[in-house]
Formats: C-alpha cells, sequence, structure tokens
C-alpha cells in the first residue's frame, strides 16, 4: 500500500483555516451580543435600532473591515518591500518607515495641523519616506546588505521613538489621545476611516499588479535585469514608494501595526509560494486574515478594556518570537566571524595620563554641572556653600555619573566578550530585557523596593542573555546574527510599552518618565547607592581583565592558557545583566552609552582590557554627567531627560559607526 502523503500547510490552507477561526470567533461574538442575525442585519443598518444593533453598526463592523484593510495593506507593502531589497526581514515596521510616519504625524498635529486637512496619507508618506532614506543612507555602502538595512531600521526607529518622547513628554495634554492609537489602535466610531482607507489601497493594490511583471526581473542579479533593458534605479524607486504609501495610508488612520508587513510574506513564502504574483496575492489575503483574527482573540479575551489594548503593539508581541523563530533559518549576506567587523584602535603611550585627563575633566563636567545653570534672572554660577540648590543638583549629578560608568562597563565586556563592536547592552536588548521585567514589576508587585526592582531587572537581563546565547550559541556568536536577535527583544520592549502606556493606568506618567532616562525624581540616598553600585560592580571588573584581553582571540587560545570557556563567559555576562538593571533602573534603557563610551575609550587608545575598561567608565560617566546638564539648561525652564539627551548622541553615533562599517 501506498503511504499516505503528510498534511503540508500550502498558503491557501493557511487563509482557510484563519478564515475558520476568523468566521468562528466572529460570530460568537456576534451571538454573545445582539444575535447572530441582528448582528449581520446590523452591517447594513436597522430599521429599529437598538443600541446593541448601533454599537454593531458604528462600532464592531467597521472595526472589523478595519483590521481586514489595514493587514492586508502591510502585507502588501511587506511584499514590494522584500522583493525590491530581496531582504526576507524588510517590512515597514523594521525599515523605519512605520515610526517615520507617526513622528510626522505627531509632529503635524501639534505645529501644524492644517497639513492634516490636506491629507494625512501625504504626512505620514513624507515621514515614512524620508525615515526609509535615512536607512538606505546608512547601508549604501554595504549594497543594501540585508543585516545592514535591518540594523539601520533599528536605530532610526529607537532614534525616531526617543523623538517621539520628547514631544510627549512636553505636549502630553495634546498628544495623549495619539497614545492608544500611535500603538496601532483598531476602534472605531463609524465607516469613515474604512471608507478613507480602502479606495486608497485599491489604488495600491492595482499599481502592485501593474508592477508585477517588472518587479519579478529583480529576482535575477542586476546584470541579468541590466541585460533586459530594465532600470533598476526607477524600478526600485517605483516599488518602494508604493510601499511606503500603502504604509503611510494604514498609519495614518490606525497608527503603528507592528509585524503583520514581516509575518505575513515570510508564512507565505515558507508555506510554498515562490512566484512574485502568488506572494502578493496570499500576503494580502493571510495579513488581512492575521490581523482581523488577532483582533477578534483580542476583544474576546479582554473584554471592556479591548479598546485601552492596542492591536499593533499586540502583533508585534506576537511578531518578535517570529522573528526570534527566522533569525537561525535566514541565509544572510554579510555574516562575518567575531572580531572582523573593525580594525584596532591605536594604543596610546601613556594611558595613565591619558585616563588622569579624564579625571581631570570629569571632575570640570561636574563642577560646571553642579555650579553653572540657568535660573529665572538668566545664566548664574552658584556658590558652592548654596546648599539649597545643591541638594537638588547633586543627587542627578551623582546619579548620572554611577549609571554611566555601569552602562559603559556593560558595554565594554560584551563587546570583548563577543568581540562585536557594535554591541551594547541597549543595541542587543539586553536593556530591553530588563525594562519589560520592570515594567512588570511596577505594575504587577505590591509597591516593590529598590532592591527588589534590582533583582527583577536583573533576571530579565539574564533572560534577553540567555535568548542571545541560545540563538546564537551554535553559529559562534556571530556580531550580525547577534544584533538581529537583540532588533527581536527590542521590538518586544517596544509592544509592551506601548500596552502599559495606552492602557490609561496613572503609573504609566512614572513609566513615561522612567522611559525617557530622568534624573528629576532620584535623591541623595538613591544617588548614593547608585554610586557605591557603580564602584562595587567596577572593582569586580579589574580581576576580570585578564579574560577579557583572552577570550577575543579564540576558543583554542583561551583554551591553552586555561581558561574555561563557559564558565568564563557566564561570570562576564552575570556581571553584564547586574550593571544593566542597574543603570536601567535610573535612566531607562535607551541610552547608548553602553555603545558610545567604549569606543570612545578605544579612539583615546586604551586597548588593554583593564584600562579599557577604565577609560569606557570615565567616558561613560562624563557622557551622562553631560548629557543630564544639557537636558537641563537646552530648554530652560522645562527639561530634556539625560537618557533622551544621551540616546539622541549616542543614536547619532551608532548611525555614524554603522554608516562607516
Amino acid at each position: 500500500m501506498l503511504a499516505r502523503p503528510a498534511f503540508r500547510l500550502t498558503p491557501g490552507v493557511a487563509c482557510i483555516l484563519l478564515c475558520l477561526a476568523l468566521v468562528a470567533l466572529a460570530s460568537t461574538s456576534l451571538n454573545d451580543g445582539a444575535g447572530l442575525t441582528a448582528g449581520l442585519q446590523a452591517l447594513f443598518g436597522s430599521a429599529n435600532p437598538t443600541m446593541d444593533t448601533l454599537v454593531l453598526h458604528f462600532s464592531w463592523w467597521p472595526r472589523l473591515v478595519m483590521s481586514l484593510l489595514a493587514g492586508g495593506g502591510l502585507a502588501l507593502a511587506g511584499v514590494l518591500m522584500q522583493q525590491v531589497l530581496r531582504n526576507p526581514l524588510a517590512a515597514p515596521t523594521t525599515l523605519g518607515v512605520a515610526s517615520g510616519a507617526n513622528l510626522a504625524l505627531m509632529t503635524a498635529t501639534l505645529l501644524a495641523p492644517g497639513l492634516l486637512g490636506l491629507g494625512r496619507e501625504w504626512v505620514a508618506l513624507v515621514g515614512g519616506g524620508l525615515a526609509m532614506a535615512l536607512v538606505f543612507a546608512l547601508a549604501w555602502r554595504r549594497g543594501l546588505a540585508p543585516v545592514v538595512v535591518v540594523l539601520g531600521g533599528l536605530v532610526v526607529n529607537l532614534y525616531l521613538g526617543a523623538l517621539g518622547i520628547v514631544l510627549l513628554l512636553f505636549h502630553q495634554e495634546e498628544l495623549k489621545g495619539l497614545l492608544i492609537w500611535g500603538a496601532g489602535s483598531l476602534a472605531q466610531n463609524d465607516w469613515s476611516g474604512a471608507a478613507f482607507l480602502a479606495p486608497r489601497l485599491a489604488i495600491g493594490a492595482l499599481a502592485a499588479w501593474l508592477l508585477l511583471r517588472p518587479l519579478a526581473v529583480l529576482e535575477l542579479d542586476d546584470a541579468s535585469a541590466r541585460s533586459l533593458g530594465v532600470s533598476l534605479r526607477a524600478l526600485r524607486l517605483a516599488g518602494l514608494g508604493l510601499a511606503v504609501f500603502l504604509t503611510g495610508c494604514v498609519v495614518s488612520v490606525v497608527g503603528v501595526i507592528g509585524f503583520i508587513g514581516l509575518a505575513a510574506p515570510n508564512i507565505v513564502r515558507l508555506a510554498g509560494a515562490r512566484r512574485l504574483g502568488q506572494r502578493l496575492l496570499w500576503s494580502t489575503l493571510l495579513g488581512a486574515l492575521l490581523l482581523a483574527t488577532t483582533d477578534q482573540l483580542l476583544q474576546r479575551f479582554t473584554g471592556q478594556v479591548s479598546g485601552l489594548i492596542p492591536t499593533g503593539a499586540v502583533t508585534a508581541a506576537l511578531g518578535a518570537p517570529l522573528l526570534i523563530w527566522l533569525i537561525p533559518r535566514l541565509k544572510l549576506r554579510g555574516d562575518q566571524p567575531p572580531g572582523t567587523a573593525s580594525a584596532p584602535a591605536g594604543r596610546h603611550p601613556a594611558p595613565n595620563r591619558l585616563a588622569g585627563g579624564l579625571v581631570l575633566g570629569l571632575l570640570g563636567v561636574t563642577l560646571v554641572a553642579l555650579l553653572v545653570g540657568q535660573t529665572a534672572n538668566g545664566w548664574s554660577w552658584l556658590s558652592p556653600g548654596n546648599w539649597e540648590v545643591l541638594q537638588w543638583r547633586l543627587p542627578r549629578v551623582l546619579a548620572s555619573a554611577g549609571c554611566g560608568v555601569m552602562l559603559a562597563l556593560a558595554g565594554t565586556l560584551i563587546q570583548r566578550v563577543t568581540a562585536n563592536p557594535m554591541a551594547s547592552p541597549e543595541v542587543l536588548g539586553i536593556s530591553g530585557g530588563s525594562a519589560i521585567a520592570l515594567i512588570l514589576a511596577i505594575f504587577l508587585l505590591p509597591a516593590p523596593d529598590n532592591l527588589t526592582l534590582v533583582g527583577v531587572g536583573t533576571l530579565g537581563a539574564l533572560a534577553s542573555l540567555g535568548v542571545l546565547l541560545l540563538i546564537n550559541g551554535r553559529s559562534g556568536l556571530l556580531p550580525e546574527r547577534l544584533l538581529l536577535t537583540g532588533v527581536a527583544i527590542t521590538a518586544a520592549f517596544d509592544a509592551v510599552r506601548a500596552i502599559v502606556l495606552a492602557g490609561g493606568d496613572p503609573r504609566g506618567q512614572q513609566v513615561i518618565a522612567w522611559l525617557s532616562g530622568s534624573t528629576y525624581y532620584v535623591d541623595l540616598t538613591s544617588a548614593l547607592i547608585v554610586v557605591a553600585l557603580a564602584l562595587v560592580l567596577g572593582l569586580m571588573t579589574g580581576p576580570l581583565a585578564r579574560w577579557l584581553d583572552i577570550l577575543p582571540l579564540g576558543a583554542a587560545t583561551s583554551r591553552a592558557l586555561g581558561i574555561g570557556l563557559k564558565r568564563s563567559r557566564l561570570v562576564l555576562l552575570l556581571l553584564v545583566a547586574l550593571l544593566t538593571a542597574a543603570a536601567t533602573l535610573v535612566v531607562g534603557p535607551l541610552s547608548f552609552v553602553g555603545l558610545l563610551a567604549p569606543h570612545l575609550a578605544r579612539l583615546l587608545g586604551f586597548s588593554r582590557a583593564s584600562m579599557h575598561l577604565l577609560g569606557a567608565a570615565l567616558a561613560g560617566a562624563l557622557l551622562m554627567v553631560l548629557a543630564d546638564w544639557v537636558g537641563r539648561q537646552l530648554l530652560f525652564p522645562q527639561e530634556i531627560p539625560a537618557g533622551i539627551v544621551a540616546s539622541l548622541l549616542g543614536g547619532a553615533y551608532f548611525m555614524w559607526g554603522l554608516r562607516r562599517l
């Protein structure tokens, strides 16, 4: 007898299964309300409307239609981006397009609301286009290699997110309503949103169909495509322009919906759809069903608070594990062994004297931060005996310096352990994992103290490190795959942050202030604890300098010199987790000091591990103290939190470094 063929998941089967799940969920929802028959009639209106049928007609049905439209539009945009860039990780969210469109809409809402009347989609189109252009500029020298493009999208997302937090901090009342919308809310009050989006997506789908045959040529290499007389530049511009337009239309109506544009095309590809026409069709259908089913599940299991939990954030939370699962299965151009990403910097002939110079620089910046500042009467020099003012400034300076030291040490350790010059607690998602744990502790534990928060944050950081090692251990901790795993963990953190901030809980304001890295609420006792932690953990790194000098030389050399790889890496990564959690508790998760300070120390000439650690610690303290002072003075009497200032400086440096990679 012939064996029966095993069940094979095809794109059609996947869509049928999702469609059945959607119909079942929708029918159950209608049946629990006005009834299935009345619910179906409510779609077209009712001669004798009741409250239930009015809610169905003006809210439930428009939301279902909007989820189908938005999911289909984002999936279609994702297929176009992946086809044009030949990059399976390209999507509206990973390329920064959605974040750019969202920031443009926020800025227009505050500064030029008249532009929104001319067309929200055009404002979003400009923002998304500029964000993607910046990503391309960062990756152009590497030939738009997939990993570099995604890393560029990561840093652009973080950078634009930091700018968005600045706007939110200064205009909380004006932008309060945008918190839920910006995180991807599908809640509807009438049919206007669906009526706005449907014709624009129809035009986009028609344009994609017209571009189908030309875009299929991009599956060939550039030389073969040119031999057919195709203008690759014009074709890529048309494909990407259409993808940005589709994304801008969706974002202008429902905000940022995470990972549908990444998930649907990859699921369809893995299910067997190879030709572009098949992927366009099945991805659009699957994306629509995927988002609609997710939204129905969300409404089903969250009840009355479903409107306060943005569907876009939930899809991002579900998409992060998908990206982690995809990373080991992707064949990425540009994978390289550790240690080849950059040439070592020159060694300074007198590192001790250089360290002394940094100490003097830190003291000078500290004095300026303590004694120089703006008051109601303008700039003034404070008397050292004026304790009424110093009692407010001193804790902030001490906390900034301590956190700068800890983040710099964590960054130096992780860069040397992985031999990856672009690694840091922020970029690898270690800070994000710590932040997720801290946010959950704030909301789930009754009045947690600082010691509890440090412990919980350390567990979160260790969990992120565990994911990094689990996913990348077999590949030998290849730098680019490590960074991609960090992208996924950071995406999960963004999703948790969006859900928390959109929930309407009063503690959300505390989380906003903490995420921005503000030192405003730090008292003297807490500042002294931070400094003590920095000193203790910093002294613990001293005896480990020999390991840090030898581990980058490779496993064989390390074993020959008597260093146990597993034990040494475990100790070093545990120390990274402690440093990251303690610093994240004060200045938030996205300061980039862990990336910037080790680079500055290396550029100055600190090459040996012990001096590199010392130089990075001093540079990190100097950067954070300076960032705190600049944030206090730049828009006086309003403040930009130190973490935001440091993230803007560090993000700019990351872009510069990625551009030169």
